[in-house]
């Protein structure tokens, strides 16, 4: 069964392209470490201090897109983990139908937090990776 996830804290540090972001257990302690790119990681922490950009970045983009195309962004779903590398989905429902968007965990959780949708994470990922 999937766990509700919550972005806890993001670790940026400018000295590297990889950055940090942790999700925590909503109702439980454990923690996910995920490690992202620099570019996901800003645009996370830009749109949670609320800063705005004159133009869109992707997942506003991609947010908006959907929205006009008669959908709407139900949840995010980390389901697997194979050799260090996440796996995720984007599912969006539309005209009563849930679509699974196969995506990187880091761009699907940019997606949630501009849409403000819930995060979820595979029982098994949790197992192999939660601190």
């Amino acid at each position: 069964m999937p766990i509700q996830m919550e972005l806890q804290r993001i670790i940026i540090s400018e000295m590297q392209d990889r950055q940090i972001i942790v999700l925590k257990e909503v109702d439980g302690l454990r923690t996910l470490p995920i490690v992202i790119h620099s570019t996901e990681a800003y645009a996370i922490d830009r749109r949670l201090k609320g800063i705005t950009l004159p133009r869109p970045l992707t997942h506003e983009l991609l947010a908006s897109v959907i929205e006009k195309m008669g959908g709407q962004v139900e949840r995010i779903d980390i389901h697997t983990l194979v050799d260090a590398i996440f796996f995720a989905h984007i599912v969006i429902r539309q005209n009563d139908q849930l679509l699974e968007i196969d995506s990187r965990p880091s761009d699907a959780i940019a997606l949630g937090i501009a849409t403000m949708v819930p995060i979820y994470v595979a029982e098994q990922v949790l197992e192999q990776a939660s601190t």
